[in-house]
């Protein structure tokens, strides 16, 4: 009796092209993502844990002075260089403005910041820095 001799195929999966993925959307996310840059501000702490997106950044300077993109502007610039951003974006809904101002810098021109975004109708968020331990 002649036995018959089975053929397996075996199933097997090349990664090689795996990597060649995954390296491309590692490229792909770090040249789409939005890096923040921040002035060397004392910033206040907080126990908040939360990560927002950002959209744009105000800063507000130990003095007061209300900069944006490195250039101090008064409220009513700030306003018009915002909602010029916020156009340019295409007018997204979940526009998200970040103001990293100073721990010792006046509160007076933080207020004058969020009341802008109160008047544009977009979210304001206040840069923090992890609480420390101790």
């Amino acid at each position: 009796m002649g036995l018959k001799r089975r053929n397996k195929i075996e199933a097997k999966f090349s990664y090689a092209s795996m990597t060649d993925i995954i390296f491309l959307l590692l490229i792909f996310f770090v040249l789409t993502s939005n890096f923040v840059q921040i002035s060397d501000f004392k910033l206040p702490e907080s126990d908040s844990k939360t990560v927002a997106p950002t959209s744009a950044v105000v800063e507000v300077g130990l003095n007061g002075e209300i900069l944006w993109d490195k250039q101090q502007v008064s409220p009513s610039a700030l306003k018009a260089a915002i909602a010029r951003k916020k156009k340019e974006m295409g007018d997204p809904k979940d526009f998200t403005l970040t103001i990293a101002a100073d721990q010792d810098s006046p509160f007076d021109n933080v207020t004058e910041v969020i009341k802008v975004a109160g008047e544009l109708r977009i979210k304001a968020i206040l840069a923090t820095s992890p609480k420390t331990q101790g």
